[in-house]
């Protein structure tokens, strides 16, 4: 009996377990992103609502990288190879993409800077990767990203010898959700 107990007990602190790792995993993207977002940590960009409130006499040149993830039929190539702006001032850049299905087709953007230190300062008014992106049946489109690096940068001593940032995007197909909420395969499958 005392050992049918036991086995229980320790049936139960084992399922306890399990359930709760398989609630933190879960829990892992989201939380991961939020510390991302939050603190710039592998290059992730910020969002602003607006410019810089100031811009300062140092410049850095932002180089435009783009790549299409597998399983994506489009093209995909920054329309600039690099800007050169002052710190604060606000950027804009222009990304192509072409659709070369007979389908529409969705997809999204994945982003970060390199190096991967500049990602907290770097700030994004508006983007394309904001949202999902639907191309016609051999459509191209031209899309913009509105930027600036925040004049913060400056006064990080951690930075000083960041004369060039890249921001890279990947494009990957996207399913979209229908109006029940409900994932759909996207147009390239």
């Amino acid at each position: 009996m005392i050992t049918q107990n036991k086995n229980r007990k320790t049936a139960f602190f084992a399922s306890m377990a399990v359930a709760g790792m398989v609630a933190m995993s879960f829990a892992a993207v989201p939380a991961y992103k939020a510390f991302c977002q939050v603190t710039g940590w592998g290059g992730t960009t910020q969002r602003a609502d607006a410019g810089a409130d100031r811009t300062l006499e140092r410049s850095v040149t932002v180089r435009f990288d783009a790549t299409v993830g597998q399983g994506l039929s489009w093209s995909f190539k920054p329309e600039q190879v690099s800007q050169t702006l002052h710190i604060g001032e606000t950027g804009l850049a222009f990304y192509e993409a072409e659709n070369f299905t007979d389908k529409p087709v969705s997809g999204r953007a994945t982003f970060n800077v390199s190096p991967a230190k500049a990602g907290i300062y770097f700030r994004k008014i508006e983007c394309f990767c904001f949202t999902e992106q639907t191309l016609q049946p051999g459509e191209k489109v031209s899309m913009p990203v509105t930027y600036f690096i925040d004049p913060d940068l400056a006064g990080d001593e951690n930075l000083d010898d960041v004369q060039t940032i890249t921001l890279a995007y990947t494009f990957f197909p996207w399913e979209s959700e229908d109006s029940s909420g409900r994932r759909g395969a996207s147009a390239a499958e």
